[in-house]
């Protein structure tokens, strides 16, 4: 599979929006939304971040992510990560976060580029300490379902 990259564009949204098989997985992507994912809770969010970015092969859109937080110079934190279900297992999520870190290291000459995982999340407590990302806070937090959940934050320094 060849992955490619992109800005993410309005006509992606809606396939976008398909990507959250239930409310679990919309809340590791985007606590703040309901489920089901609409356009308009996405669109909203794009519109409040930056760095928002497709992965795409054979012009089929693949995953997406984007920075809650992009301080030039600082800390860029990745939010909004989430993988096609057919793509899930095929390197995606590597592809897609591994481009992030250098769009925070190239545009915004981040420092710091964080992630934060629910701890259910086990497919994504296990992909970021594969690219690097140290674990540095736990903060608990209540779940769509008024569960509580930890929130593991995890960070990659350059030096």
């Amino acid at each position: 599979m060849h992955l490619t990259h992109r800005p993410v564009q309005p006509d992606d949204v809606a396939t976008l929006c398909s990507f959250p098989q239930s409310p679990d997985e919309l809340f590791y992507m985007f606590p703040k939304a309901s489920y089901p994912l609409t356009p308009t809770q996405l669109s909203d969010a794009i519109a409040q971040r930056s760095g928002s970015t497709v992965v795409e092969s054979n012009g089929t859109v693949l995953a997406f992510a984007n920075f809650y937080k992009a301080e030039y110079g600082g800390v860029c934190a990745l939010g909004n990560v989430v993988v096609a279900p057919a793509a899930r297992g095929h390197g995606v999520a590597h592809h897609l976060v591994t481009a992030m870190i250098d769009l925070a290291r190239q545009q915004y000459a981040a420092r710091e580029v964080w992630v934060s995982c629910f701890n259910h999340n086990t497919a994504g407590l296990l992909l970021y300490p594969q690219l690097g990302f140290v674990p540095f806070g736990i903060e608990e937090r209540q779940a769509w379902d008024g569960t509580r959940v930890a929130l593991v934050q995890m960070k990659q320094v350059f030096s």
